[in-house]
């Protein structure tokens, strides 16, 4: 059965030097988009760990979701990522996400180590690519401000377990790729992507 409410999309302010960010780009060229009785709410997060985290469960207490989805950008990156798990390890210093969070600290003090995602990723991933989107699946969502807020949404959610929540991370746009020799994605196909993924968490949930 289909859920009628909001879905809350959230994407991130640009950092690192860009103009942009194609995550709250897609999340706000998606605000107001239905998936069967359901209307998406586009929320823009900051990029810090710690504020970010905070942000994502007041805006879960205060919408009261039917689902879940954060949206983060991951330069380089061929494919949409659909993420498997959020750790609760955060480290404040981008430049040490790789390292897996040398410095790292609690994203929720006493909180679980980890939390898998609750969206229907398989049917996700079968249904991009049936349309003929470039997407994977990724273990983590890193140490970093969207594994912030894939930890936190779920951890605000844990008494909720019938609402889907996760992350899905996002290449660069096109033009954000110029000059640096990187993997990039038109944000039109982006759009579609996450639509297609929207009506696969809807029509499972």
């Amino acid at each position: 059965m289909k859920r009628s409410g909001l879905i809350l999309l959230t994407g991130f302010a640009p950092f690192g030097g860009e103009k942009t960010n194609p995550s709250w780009e897609v999340a706000q060229a998606l605000d107001g988009y239905t998936v069967g009785a359901a209307t998406v709410c586009a929320k823009r997060l900051p990029v810090n760990c710690t504020r970010a985290a905070r942000a994502i469960a007041e805006e879960i207490e205060q919408l009261q979701p039917v689902a879940v989805l954060g949206l983060g950008q991951a330069g380089g990156r061929p494919a949409l990522s659909l993420e498997q798990i959020a750790i609760n390890l955060f480290d404040p210093r981008r430049a040490h996400e790789n390292d897996g969070g040398i410095d790292g600290k609690p994203v929720i003090a006493g909180g679980p180590d980890a939390y898998f995602s609750r969206l229907p990723l398989k049917a996700i991933l079968q249904l991009l690519r049936r349309h003929k989107i470039p997407t994977g699946l990724s273990l983590s969502a890193g140490a970093y401000a969207c594994n912030a807020v894939m930890y936190a949404a779920l951890h605000t959610l844990r008494r909720r377990r019938s609402v889907p929540a996760g992350l899905i991370h996002l290449p660069y746009a096109v033009e954000q790729a110029i000059g640096k020799a990187a993997a990039s994605m038109s944000l039109d196909l982006m759009v579609a992507g996450v639509k297609l993924a929207l009506e696969a968490i809807i029509k499972r949930s």
